[in-house]
């Protein structure tokens, strides 16, 4: 496994693992249990906003995720704003706080007020977006064989590219973060030649993060969650 690119909600890495288990931990991001707003209780809305609208929005606000949080926790969000302009995530007060405060809430014009207490509940994405993690995709390695003649044109287009020349072939190998199939097939294309694309048993594996939890404990909760699940096949087949 190696890492190509690591960020503050974004990781991406190249590892050679079976496409069908590597859907499986993706379809298992849905799995772990994230915190969201589930309950909006409005005291005041006098926005252009209809409270149900207001609501949804509220419950797809990345909510910081604590080690202590389980499945009877219940936090308690308030926001109450007069002021004109936008009511934003970072003026929600409670227990519970966003992880990004400038999400926009809702809009209030002049002599308008908005107030209400948020209730937060813990669930699956399975069930839920607002209860997503995040987000994981992947594609397989390729060796893409051109032309040596459009050696100087694929330069030009792509000078960072890694590649080797063998005989009257260049060999470019698509292992990094921005995908180069289409790319190198699109010049071998524009001059009448063909791209000769070999696909390798590695995968770039790429996992952003809403917020809630770091991109590694997103993997690894995906794996022990999918790890649990898989233990409990034997039992039921007897």
């Amino acid at each position: 496994m190696d890492k190509i690119q690591k960020k503050e909600n974004k990781i991406v890495f190249r590892a050679e693992v079976e496409e069908s288990l590597a859907n499986a931990i993706r379809r298992y991001l849905n799995q772990i249990p994230i915190l969201a707003i589930d309950e909006v209780e409005f005291i005041k809305n006098g926005s252009a906003l209809y409270d149900e609208v207001v609501a949804h929005r509220l419950g797809l606000v990345p909510l910081k995720m604590d080690k202590m949080i389980t499945g009877k926790t219940k936090g308690k969000l308030k926001l109450s704003s007069k002021k004109e302009g936008f009511v934003r995530s970072g003026e929600l007060t409670g227990n519970v706080k966003a992880v990004y405060e400038n999400i926009p809430i809702t809009f209030l014009d002049k002599n308008q007020e908005i107030e209400f207490i948020a209730t937060t509940e813990l669930g699956r994405g399975v069930d839920h977006v607002k209860f997503s993690p995040g987000l994981m995709f992947y594609r397989n390695v390729v060796k893409i064989k051109i032309d040596k003649n459009l050696l100087e044109e694929f330069k030009r287009f792509c000078p960072k590219c890694d590649f080797e020349e063998k005989g009257d072939k260049i060999i470019v190998t698509d292992k990094g973060e921005k995908e180069l199939g289409d790319f190198v097939e699109g010049i071998a294309n524009k001059y009448d030649k063909k791209a000769e694309v070999e696909i390798e048993k590695e995968l770039i594996i790429t996992i952003e993060s809403f917020g809630q939890l770091e991109t590694k404990e997103i993997f690894t909760k995906a794996i022990d969650s999918l790890k649990k699940d898989l233990a409990e096949v034997p039992k039921k087949v007897k």
